[in-house]
């Protein structure tokens, strides 16, 4: 199909993360432990890495991902950036993690969000040390012949992270915060592109919060006006991506995806004219998979001119939907935006953290094959 190979409107997407194989897992663990450097552990992403994508490949999709083999979270790509130490523990803890088994099993349910708990303050003032996006892209581009997506955390997830009171002495205000959160992923991005990649995934789950009750809540508590904050951080975001020529630029939303649970609920109808038609991104993949999400209506404020990429293949449980069921989805969707304008991807990654979700490589697959067959029967 001739739309799958532009980067702007191509009909099926994916956001990033894949289900780690147990090798990585293990290679972490010792890792963490202290029982490999490095160099060893970078060795074992380089193998799988190199086997995930040529699995991508073999089933057809039409762009790669490293599949987030690099990182314990979603979260870890603003890194490594001097300021922000404390949030980047993830690889060396992952031992203690694995002793954490309270929630492995539970899958599917709602979940306490943990920015709502885990606040971090800032040490001194953002400045990126080394781009590891561009280390990770220039392996995974020279083992593909496909567009290499890379992903990134947005500006909205990263200041709901930021503990603004106990970083007053490096920060006065959020505001100057932001700023130097948008610096850094403007360097972020602008290396990614002159190494050659065209494709970068902004995630930004934390948009959801705007209509979640508890993260409203919590919002409020602190003092803040829960539009007003989005609307800034709407504005951060178009900041980051702005002037990338050549570059296509998407934007994941989603409620929540640790291990088959979400943290927050809400539909979009609230914050869909603000954030639909604010957001600069030439793609929005929204997570459409579960009556949480909604109706499409809201998709009418989506701009002529942007794709909307429907989440309609749920990454939360091992079954997977039927072409029919998708195409009845894509043909109600189309009521409120037209089918130009549309795309079809999983609703999240299959691993936002590196345990994974409760299902199979297999069943990962077998979502991604039943993607690309609804797509070439709906748009050729």
């Amino acid at each position: 199909m001739a739309s799958m190979t532009d980067l702007n409107t191509m009909r099926v997407d994916q956001v990033g993360s894949l289900l780690r194989p147990q090798k990585i897992k293990d290679a972490f663990a010792k890792y963490g432990a202290g029982e490999i450097g490095e160099d060893d552990l970078r060795k074992v992403q380089d193998e799988v890495i190199r086997d995930v994508i040529g699995k991508q490949a073999a089933h057809n999709l039409p762009i790669v991902v490293d599949g987030e083999f690099r990182r314990t979270s979603f979260m870890e790509s603003f890194a490594v950036v001097a300021g922000v130490e404390e949030w980047q523990a993830g690889a060396k803890s992952y031992h203690v993690m694995l002793a954490r088994t309270e929630e492995d099993k539970e899958g599917t349910h709602k979940a306490q969000d943990p920015i709502l708990l885990n606040r971090k303050r800032v040490s001194q003032r953002l400045k990126l040390i080394h781009n590891t996006l561009v280390d990770d892209f220039r392996f995974s581009q020279s083992v593909s012949d496909r567009p290499v997506k890379v992903s990134l955390i947005g500006p909205d997830r990263i200041q709901q992270c930021y503990d603004s009171d106990a970083s007053k002495a490096v920060y006065p205000s959020t505001n100057e915060f932001l700023r130097d959160v948008v610096a850094v992923e403007r360097q972020m991005i602008g290396e990614l592109a002159q190494a050659g990649c065209r494709y970068v995934g902004i995630d930004g789950p934390g948009y959801t919060a705007y209509v979640d009750p508890d993260s409203i809540a919590a919002m409020r508590a602190r003092g803040e006006e829960p539009m007003a904050t989005m609307e800034r951080s709407i504005r951060a975001d178009n900041e980051v991506i702005a002037n990338f020529p050549g570059v296509t630029f998407g934007i994941h939303i989603c409620r929540g995806n640790r291990q088959s649970m979400w943290h927050r609920e809400g539909k979009y109808d609230a914050i869909a004219e603000k954030l639909f038609g604010g957001l600069h991104h030439q793609r929005l993949l929204l997570e459409y998979d579960t009556e949480r999400a909604g109706t499409f209506e809201p998709l009418r404020f989506v701009p002529k001119g942007k794709i909307a990429v429907l989440g309609l293949i749920t990454t939360k449980s091992a079954r997977v939907e039927t072409v029919d069921e998708l195409r009845r989805r894509i043909d109600d969707a189309a009521r409120f935006l037209p089918l130009e304008q549309l795309a079809l991807s999983p609703q999240c990654g299959f691993a936002s953290s590196i345990r994974g979700n409760l299902l199979t490589e297999d069943d990962q697959f077998r979502k991604f094959d039943v993607m690309l067959e609804t797509a070439r029967r709906v748009w050729g």
